[in-house]
């Protein structure tokens, strides 16, 4: 006969038996600090602790990193109100901007200087007589080039990051010494898609598909918003020799 055969015969409980125990009855050491004393449990040094010494190791441990975790909320907080505040001044300005050169300038000082990324982009799709050449993060392409050069990053409404293709990064980033390697692409759209904003880094992995986009979503709602009435007032400014020529 085994020992926990013979044990089990004999009316002993076995160890989880005893864990259960323990477990429906929590109070249990209340007023047994003798057994408490008794008890022993191996430590990571190699000699045995007491319970209660074990105990307060745990709590010490459980402590550690609950303030590590706090720590790192505390940090990611501090981030979302950097970018919070960023995205405000930038948002302010686009508001502000009187017209779409304006609101370009305004995109490329905040997203390269306040933002430290490398390049902004803000691709508006129109057959209409609006400026051709680049004119710093403002491009104007037809839909049908944009829908071919693109393709299904055109889909939805959602930001999506990532590195992309060569042929998709030098679309959106023209021109460029340095390459970007890294994209965040937000589709803009009001009723229909009018264009996309793009912002890039030179550093590969920047950007992931993980990586939130709210303030990036928040951003591109205010621009799918303010481009339509702005590309209507530069329009009516146009004298009409320049719109007939654009046709």
């Amino acid at each position: 006969m085994t020992d926990s055969a013979a044990r089990q015969e004999a009316g002993v409980p076995n160890a989880e038996q005893v864990a259960q125990y323990l477990r429906d009855n929590p109070d249990f050491f209340v007023g047994q600090s003798d057994l408490l004393r008794d008890l022993t449990l191996p430590h990571d040094s190699g000699r045995a602790i007491s319970l209660v010494e074990r105990q307060v190791h745990l709590f010490r441990e459980q402590r550690d990193t609950l303030r590590h975790e706090l720590t790192e909320l505390v940090d990611i907080a501090r981030q979302n109100d950097q970018l919070f505040q960023k995205s405000k001044r930038l948002l302010m300005q686009i508001i502000e901007a009187k017209n779409l050169n304006d609101m370009a300038a305004v995109i490329d000082d905040s997203i390269c200087g306040d933002f430290g990324l490398d390049a902004a982009s803000v691709i508006l799709f129109t057959d209409g007589p609006l400026p051709q050449a680049a004119q710093g993060s403002l491009h104007v392409v037809s839909p049908a080039v944009a829908h071919k050069r693109l393709g299904n990053l055109l889909d939805g409404g959602r930001a999506v990051c990532g590195q992309f293709r060569e042929s998709e990064r030098a679309f959106l980033f023209p021109d460029r010494d340095e390459p970007v390697t890294s994209v965040a692409l937000v589709p803009l759209r009001n009723h229909e898609l009018v264009g996309v904003f793009a912002i890039g880094s030179c550093i590969p992995g920047y950007f992931d598909q993980s990586m939130g986009s709210l303030f990036l979503s928040y951003i591109s709602d205010t621009l799918s918003r303010l481009l339509p009435p702005m590309v209507q007032r530069h329009l009516v400014a146009l004298p009409l020799t320049d719109i007939a020529e654009s046709r």
